[in-house]
């Protein structure tokens, strides 16, 4: 991290909870770009915060990385019976998404945040939250979704969509810039659910691809923050 980026380690009152985030601001006397970063399952704010976080300072934009509900420092009760309940589960999928909203809404606040110029990033586990955020929040101007796709086709998708649904969600970008970064081979998220979802998706997109599996070389962290820089320009 370069030197005139601060590091904030916080806890901020989202969506009822109090939930454990970390800040990289860049000090530039002047507001910067704000993107929020959401983790994949069984990650941290710290891992998201650290490459991509990291790779955004360096280029003048600010980001707050947040641990999602039964993730990172959360210290959310009954944390193996929600993860074993399907409602329970429903329950911490809606958490999640009014975390999301209300981070956003506190990142735009920020004073050194120019509140017009957002974005959401979210890897993996982290990119269903960050489309649906972005979906139905037009504070967002731009999406990045690295390691994440479509429903996978099983006998329960129609069930699932219910809860979440990528494509629908996608579609609701309304021309927005989305960026998606994936792994050729990928066993986790595969390639074809990514191209599902980036086909559903209107102009401008773009999809680049990585000769890795679901983690992603440190490359994509770097050209995800290149990639916001213009995006994000005024």
């Amino acid at each position: 991290m370069p030197a005139a980026a601060e590091r904030r380690t916080i806890t901020l009152e989202l969506g009822g909870a109090r939930v454990p985030a970390i800040g990289l601001f860049p000090v530039t006397g002047h507001s910067v770009p704000g993107v929020l970063l959401l983790h994949g399952y069984s990650s941290s704010k710290e891992r998201l915060s650290s490459t991509m976080g990291k790779s955004l300072a360096a280029r003048g934009i600010a980001s707050l990385a947040i641990d999602l509900p039964l993730h990172g420092s959360r210290d959310d009760q009954i944390i193996e019976e929600a993860r074993s309940n399907p409602l329970g589960l429903m329950q911490h999928w809606r958490t999640a998404l009014a975390e999301a909203k209300d981070a956003i809404a506190w990142l735009g606040g920020q004073q050194d945040i120019d509140s017009e110029r957002l974005a959401v990033a979210g890897y993996s586990l982290g990119s269903y939250i960050a489309l649906e955020t972005a979906a139905r929040d037009e504070r967002v101007r731009a999406v990045i979704i690295a390691a994440g796709g479509d429903l996978p086709v099983t006998p329960w998708t129609g069930m699932v969509r219910l809860v979440t649904d990528p494509v629908k969600f996608v579609r609701q970008l309304s021309g927005r810039p989305l960026l998606m970064l994936h792994g050729k081979s990928d066993r986790t998220i595969p390639a074809q659910q990514a191209e599902r979802l980036f086909e559903a998706a209107s102009e401008p997109k773009e999809l680049r691809w990585y000769d890795s599996a679901h983690i992603l070389p440190p490359a994509a962290a770097d050209d995800a923050a290149t990639w916001l820089t213009r995006n994000l320009a005024k």
